[in-house]
């Protein structure tokens, strides 16, 4: 019998656990929460996404949780265009409802999969001769394969690659869904949809759609999400909120109508991390088979391009691939190193394209802010959007 350990039950982990028992494994799915649980707020899948969804054979439900995010351009606070729409082109993206596609992977799993949680990983064992295996201070578990994907603070990934440390971003998110009974009723020309820019700031919108609504997300609302350079903000959520609400008092609209139906319960703040610098590898072997890492705990980078949770599904798909018809021991382990020769050259091209973004997103100084505005138009094709080609061409491995 083959048999994996998947470290982590968020995206890329309950992907990877359901494309692993859906290939003929048995899977110890360990999570160190007390249940499993979804983000609250939503994801952009990029095209690569949802090839990758296809691939792990869990897409079939994604047409009635998905809504097409049509490309509407780059603003800048006052409404003028930075960068305008594309019409046609590459393969839009979608947007989902976090605790949606959560759903949709957790039906996913199967009866291969056996779900532990409470179980916060806190030592593993790596020798070249013994079974890989991480233990929890309660219980060791082994198995052919491990699959580190408990996020950007991986025990796991501490251990195998020491290397690579945890640094800010230089900036802080703030994301939240307002659900369709409370979303602001909007004139038919300003669209609630869109990215605008301004100086250290950034704000995003996209539409869920309306509860149960044909080819929308089941539970509907408006996405946004919020950008600002500094560190994390120490307040309650409601004094978060108010600020937020000052800092963007003079964007263009819908951005103050949705902080004005934006509750502090709605709210949800992230530090901006990333890896730096990316582990060696992705791969390694050890035992019947080794340990690979995924998702964050692999390529943690900032948001500003949406492809974390993409490059984490597309890990997973990689992964399923690759460990398809292997058996436990040299196939296992060359499965292994075939993992990480695959998805780290991936990993590092689009980390650098999003870093690039970052040093964009986070231009202060009236000077520098008139040279990016005048720059981003032809920033745009080279950069913005080098993400979407990449994303749009990404195919799962045969």
């Amino acid at each position: 019998m083959r048999t994996a350990v998947v470290v982590g039950a968020g995206i890329g982990g309950l992907a990877a656990a359901g494309g692993l028992a859906r290939s003929g494994w048995q899977v110890t799915l360990l999570e160190r929460d007390d249940r499993i649980r979804a983000g609250g707020t939503a994801l952009i899948l990029w095209p690569n996404a949802v090839r990758a969804l296809e691939s792990l054979g869990i897409s079939d439900g994604l047409a009635a949780i998905a809504t097409p995010l049509p490309d509407t351009g780059v603003r800048r606070p006052d409404g003028q265009w930075l960068v305008q729409p594309r019409i046609g082109g590459t393969r839009l993206p979608v947007v989902v409802h976090s605790d949606d596609l959560h759903d949709a992977l957790v039906a996913g799993l199967g009866d291969r999969v056996e779900i532990r949680t409470g179980a916060a990983v806190r030592s593993v064992r790596a020798n070249p001769g013994d079974r890989p295996a991480v233990g929890d201070g309660r219980h060791t578990y082994e198995a052919d394969i491990v699959v580190a994907a408990d996020g950007i603070d991986s025990a796991v990934r501490q251990r195998l690659a020491p290397e690579s440390t945890v640094v800010s971003s230089g900036c802080a998110a703030w994301r939240a869904v307002i659900p369709w009974y409370r979303a602001p009723r909007l004139p038919g020309d300003v669209p609630v949809r869109g990215e605008t820019l301004g100086a250290g700031y950034r704000f995003v919108a996209a539409s869920l759609g309306e509860r149960g609504s044909a080819g929308a997300s089941t539970r509907g609302g408006i996405y946004w999400i919020a950008t600002a350079a500094g560190a994390p903000r120490p307040e309650s959520p409601a004094t978060q909120l108010t600020l937020l609400r000052r800092w963007f008092s003079d964007w263009h609209a819908p951005v103050g109508d949705l902080l004005a139906a934006t509750e502090p319960d709605d709210l949800v703040q992230q530090e901006v991390r990333e890896l730096r610098p990316l582990p060696r590898g992705y791969g390694f072997p050890a035992g019947t088979g080794g340990f690979v890492l995924l998702g964050d705990a692999a390529h943690a980078m900032p948001h500003h391009l949406g492809q974390g949770a993409c490059l984490a599904l597309e890990d997973a798909a990689t992964l399923r691939s690759v460990l398809r018809e292997v058996v436990p021991g040299q196939q296992a382990q060359a499965a292994v190193e075939t993992y990480s020769r695959m998805r780290r050259p991936r990993a590092v091209t689009v980390v650098r394209q999003t870093r690039r973004m970052s040093a964009v997103l986070q231009t202060r100084g009236r000077l520098a802010l008139r040279a990016r505005d005048a720059a981003l138009g032809t920033i745009s094709p080279r950069l913005m959007s080098s993400a979407a080609t990449a994303a749009a061409a990404w195919k799962p491995p045969a």
